[in-house]
C-alpha cells in the first residue's frame, strides 16, 4: 500500500490526484508534476534538535549510523542535535522520509 503525502485541502487533493493520473498516463511531464507537488502538497516540516534526537532514538541508531544513512557527517548530526545547525534542503527531505516511511526506504 502506497502512502500519499498530505494535501493542503480537499480541493488541492483533487487537483493533485488528477495531475498524478495525467502524469501516469504521459500527458504531464515530470517537471510539471513537480510543480503540482509543490503547489498542492504540504511543505516539509522543520526539524529542531529535539525532533531530530527523538527520530534517531525512535530508529534506534547511533549518531554515526544516522549520519551515514543521511549521507552527512557525524559532526553535522551532532550540531543538529545540540542546536548549533539546522538541516535544510535535501537533509530535510530525507529526515521527513525517515519519519514518515521508516528506515527501510533509505537502505
Amino acid at each position: 500500500m502506497k502512502t500519499r503525502p498530505k494535501s493542503k485541502s480537499k480541493i488541492f487533493e483533487a487537483v493533485h490526484e488528477t495531475a498524478s493520473d495525467l502524469h501516469r498516463l504521459g500527458f504531464i511531464d515530470k517537471r510539471k508534476m513537480n510543480k503540482f507537488d509543490a503547489l498542492c502538497l504540504d511543505p516539509i516540516p522543520d526539524y529542531d534538535s529535539q525532533k531530530i534526537r527523538a527520530l534517531r532514538d525512535q530508529l534506534q541508531l547511533s549518531q554515526a549510523v544516522f549520519a551515514a544513512v543521511l549521507n552527512t557527517s557525524l559532526s553535522t548530526v551532532r550540531k543538529w542535535e545540540v542546536g548549533d545547525k539546522h538541516p535544510s534542503g535535501p537533509s530535510l527531505k530525507l529526515l521527513s522520509l525517515l519519519e514518515r516511511k521508516g528506515l527501510e526506504v533509505m537502505l
